[in-house]
């Protein structure tokens, strides 16, 4: 018996080998829940070479990690900017599972897309992070919650943030920017969804070993990876696995006092 039997989570940006998502979908699975996990329809040339190697299929591999625990899985290419587009995920769910119960919101646009000191940073850029990372948040919310209240069984939504919020670094102001008014998306968005016995929080992850860090520290890591890691108090980046875990009991009944918060999963970095 899991403590998710019955139940139905939908993860976003949930496509890569070494990623939070693929984490979060799996978590989920292994409590027993069915999963929804969309992804971006990435080209496979432009995989990583591990997950070449590995013969990756972005969210048909975890929707088959997920079906091979006896779990139903239901693989989506999504663009969550697009309002059409989250209805189709939300409509999709309802006709394959027939309920939605959590909501994970871990779709971000590439950090790189807009990595620039702030007075080159190309204004198309700075919209694109905002629109997947802060409009897709808000689509993806609205249109699950709206389910939820229909439902009156309550529900669970987490938000996956970032520690970039709190660290200072030149060249990564939309990102950051972004991540910040997520915080206070979750703290509103709580209170908003309480009275409904919906409860938004949200997860902010610092350095975490995934294939999001490879365009800045290389695969295998370099060395600014290494200078980096010994920049956080613990020694040590997270894994995938950790912030997944935390966002499943996050959505537990173990968690149901907590409402509107973000828990920082950093080391201490940010601290």
């Amino acid at each position: 018996m899991g403590k998710f039997d019955g139940k139905v989570a939908i993860v976003t940006g949930a496509g890569r080998m070494r990623g939070i998502g693929r984490s979060v979908a799996l978590a989920f699975a292994q409590e027993g829940a069915g999963v929804t996990v969309t992804g971006t329809g990435r080209d496979p040339s432009t995989f990583p070479l591990d997950e070449r190697e590995a013969g990756w299929r972005d969210v048909d591999s975890v929707a088959a990690e997920i079906q091979e625990m006896g779990r139903g899985a239901l693989p989506l290419v999504v663009d969550v900017s697009r309002a059409d587009d989250v209805q189709r995920m939300v409509d999709g769910t309802l006709e394959r599972f027939g309920r939605i119960d959590f909501l994970v919101n871990n779709a971000a646009a590439p950090r790189m897309a807009a990595w620039a000191p702030l007075p080159e940073l190309p204004p198309e850029a700075w919209q694109r992070v905002f629109d997947i990372k802060v409009t897709g948040t808000f689509l993806c919310t609205r249109a699950v919650s709206e389910v939820l209240v229909r439902q009156g069984q309550g529900g669970s939504i987490v938000n996956v943030i970032s520690i970039e919020a709190k660290i200072s670094r030149d060249q990564d102001v939309a990102y950051a920017t972004a991540s910040g008014a997520l915080y206070t998306f979750t703290a509103k968005g709580g209170r908003s969804l309480a009275s409904h016995g919906i409860r938004m929080n949200a997860v902010s992850p610092g350095v975490t070993d995934t294939s999001r860090n490879d365009a800045l520290y290389g695969y295998p890591r370099d060395d600014k990876w290494q200078n980096r890691v010994r920049q956080i108090p613990i020694g040590r980046a997270a894994t995938p696995e950790e912030p997944a875990n935390l966002i499943a009991w996050l959505c537990s009944d173990e968690a149901h006092m907590i409402v509107g918060k973000c828990i920082e999963m950093d080391g201490g970095h940010a601290s």
